[in-house]
């Protein structure tokens, strides 16, 4: 089966990027992605699959391919929404859609994975199990779609599941893993001060409500070089300082929002606890009042390792010249709520390489002018192929 199944994904490569670039032109951002989830139903239409729509708390679509043999589930995950960025790449087809852009690589997700799911269907018979499509709407913005899919119960059967993301850190023909914590949790910070106005040439008569919060983006920095371990990850990023006014008028009210990452939920803790000793001595500090907002939106990514081993070893083992090299990477400081179907499955979230070729210094992903190498989405396929075929004992 598996050389069956890399002859079909070669034959279907140009189909794969017909099928991003039409994805591309046509983005829908999160939540709003209605358009998007009924041509991937489309795509499913008189295929032997079962099709559940508007899974979880959008658009989600979960499409199940039942194998010629009982044995156990799988789930394989690509995302489908887009930014809002308004697309700077100049490509012949970009955007149609004014201030909305695939500018994460979702249409390349959902491409691979369509073609790729299709093989599968065709091949379904020779499949000693059950394998789940999920097509996950709204990755982009909390509270995200994973964990809503998870909740609906229809992944209640899955034994593992798999995932990629596409990423401009290799050239495409480069698949990277990480076993353990592999990407971030984030947080969304808010701290509205009150304190108390005045005029700007009588800073005693009132409480500047923007030294105390120029205080707290200071001393927050703190927080990660002088109470977090080294060895662990946080970021505290302040993203958002809300305080103008008029030259001349001491402001009675700021508001500060920021963006919080952490590679473990202890680190978590101890950020939050941090944040808030700070507040309350910022209000004693400068007689103001101080609201702490800590909203903790997508787990840490945690790949498991055995899973990880796996997946690793079947790459290696591929002696494909599509997937030139497979590398560790590093954790990454970026989040996924990918991370939510791995609290719950055990699994592997790894990495395809999409450089776009000639490129030194690419545009990261989330980029106005972030752009892919085609032929990674062949390797996607491929390299999620082999995992499926050694996973059901289908690589001779």
């Amino acid at each position: 089966m598996k050389q069956k199944l890399m002859s079909m994904l070669e034959e279907r490569k140009e189909e794969m990027i017909r099928i991003r670039r039409y994805l591309h032109e046509h983005p829908e951002l999160s939540f709003q992605e209605e358009k998007t989830a009924q041509y991937i139903m489309d795509f499913y239409k008189g295929k032997e699959v079962d099709i559940q729509a508007n899974v979880g708390n959008g658009y989600g679509v979960v499409v199940t391919i039942n194998g010629g043999k009982p044995g156990k589930t799988i789930a394989l995950r690509a995302d489908f929404d887009a930014l809002p960025i308004t697309e700077e790449t100049g490509l012949p087809f970009q955007s149609k859609n004014e201030g909305v852009m695939h500018a994460c690589a979702h249409d390349g997700h959902t491409a691979y994975l369509l073609v790729l799911a299709d093989c599968l269907i065709q091949l379904k018979d020779e499949i000693p199990g059950t394998v789940k499509i999920i097509h996950q709407h709204a990755e982009e913005v909390p509270p995200g779609g994973a964990n809503s899919i998870v909740e609906s119960g229809v992944l209640n059967d899955v034994d593992n599941i798999f995932g990629i993301h596409l990423l401009p850190m290799h050239p495409a023909g480069v698949v990277g893993y990480h076993s353990g914590y592999s990407m971030a949790g984030r947080a969304y910070l808010k701290v509205e001060i009150q304190g108390r106005g005045g005029h700007g040439s009588s800073p005693h008569k009132a409480n500047d409500a923007i030294v105390a919060g120029a205080y707290f983006v200071t001393a927050a920095q703190t927080i990660v070089s002088r109470r977090l371990n080294p060895f662990d990850m946080g970021v505290i990023t302040i993203g958002s300082f809300d305080g103008k006014g008029t030259f001349n008028v001491i402001r009675d009210h700021v508001t500060l929002e920021g963006d919080i990452r952490y590679m473990s939920n202890e680190t978590k803790e101890i950020m939050e606890t941090e944040l808030r000793r700070i507040a309350a001595g910022i209000e004693a500090e400068f007689g103001v009042r101080c609201e702490l907002t800590f909203a903790p939106d997508y787990p840490p990514l945690y790949n498991d390792p055995d899973v990880t081993a796996f997946v690793k070893k079947c790459l290696e083992n591929a002696n494909d010249p599509d997937i030139q090299e497979v590398v560790e990477y590093p954790m990454l400081s970026p989040s996924d709520d990918f991370a939510y179907y791995l609290e719950q499955i055990p699994g592997c979230y790894f990495y395809v390489g999409c450089t776009p070729k000639g490129v030194e210094q690419p545009y990261f992903n989330h980029h106005p002018k972030f752009d892919i190498d085609e032929d990674a989405l062949l390797v996607a396929a491929k390299a999620v192929g082999y995992v499926v075929c050694a996973y059901y004992g289908l690589d001779s």
